[in-house]
């Protein structure tokens, strides 16, 4: 492995995605254990040669978004595939090693490859298939994206960030080719800290006036969301605030609380949290 990596995890990405379902049909016991082998030899291999794993992680994923779907048998197929791959995907990212010489350019790499399928998986309508339940689907998908958001941080803000940057005047002059409400939507997923929360508090309140307000009506509902994950995920520091309070974070929802008056009165409530 070591004279060949490039090649050898390629060839074990390869068997990989041949015994997908999507690719050999509804899976066998045996063949259930062959791929659960591969999956954790992935996992394992991701350790020393993650950007390699991650890539090929990413390829197959988007292949199967490319898949044109013909009957239930292999829309449940594909729902599976996707399965295997997200969890595969998480586990890899939940182990992430700490590298030193990942760079901004790496970061944007996995972010731009793999996030605009995450999204179109999290935002798939709960109708859309009858066939698989599409809940576990947008779950993983949106695990996915709270792994990726750990090591990929400022990634990921940035499209928040330039989301934020567009305003009523931008869409009035048509300028559409950076519409997309995905990215605001990608705050109900990423893991916050009470550091990073208060960054991002701080830029909706700078912006909020400015922003469209398709996007001030997500701003709100996502907003609720990452609220609600950083109490799931970081309950001592809740605990803490109540001790200590936070005076840039009191203030920014103390500024975002009058927004918020102005804009919908039922929406208050989130704020009443940090006391």
């Amino acid at each position: 492995m070591s004279q060949k990596p490039v090649e050898w995890v390629a060839a074990l990405i390869e068997r990989f995605q041949d015994q997908l379902p999507i690719k050999v049909g509804e899976l066998t016991k045996q063949m259930r254990n062959n791929i659960e082998q591969k999956k954790e030899c992935l996992i394992n291999l991701s350790k020393f040669k993650f950007s390699l794993v991650i890539n090929g992680l990413i390829d197959i994923l988007r292949s199967i978004e490319a898949i044109r779907i013909m009957g239930p048998d292999q829309e449940r197929n594909l729902y599976e595939s996707y399965l295997i791959v997200l969890d595969t995907l998480e586990q890899c990212l939940t182990t992430q090693p700490k590298d030193p010489g990942t760079t901004r350019l790496d970061e944007a790499i996995y972010v731009n490859k793999l996030l605009p399928v995450l999204s179109k998986l999290v935002n798939i309508p709960n109708e859309a298939a009858q066939v698989y339940p599409i809940a576990q689907v947008k779950q993983l998908a949106s695990n996915v994206i709270f792994a990726l958001s750990v090591n990929n941080f400022s990634a990921l803000f940035g499209k928040i960030l330039n989301r934020l940057e567009e305003t009523n005047d931008d869409f009035q002059e048509g300028n559409n080719s950076s519409m997309n409400i995905y990215d605001l939507e990608l705050i109900q997923h990423i893991n916050f800290d009470m550091t990073k929360l208060t960054r991002l508090l701080n830029e909706v309140v700078v912006k909020w006036k400015h922003l469209r307000k398709n996007n001030q009506m997500i701003l709100v509902m996502s907003l609720e969301k990452a609220i609600w994950n950083w109490l799931d995920t970081y309950p001592d520091e809740f605990k803490d605030l109540q001790k200590r309070p936070n005076a840039e974070l009191s203030d920014n929802c103390e500024k975002l609380f009058e927004h918020l008056d102005q804009f919908y009165d039922k929406q208050k409530g989130i704020i009443f949290i940090f006391g």
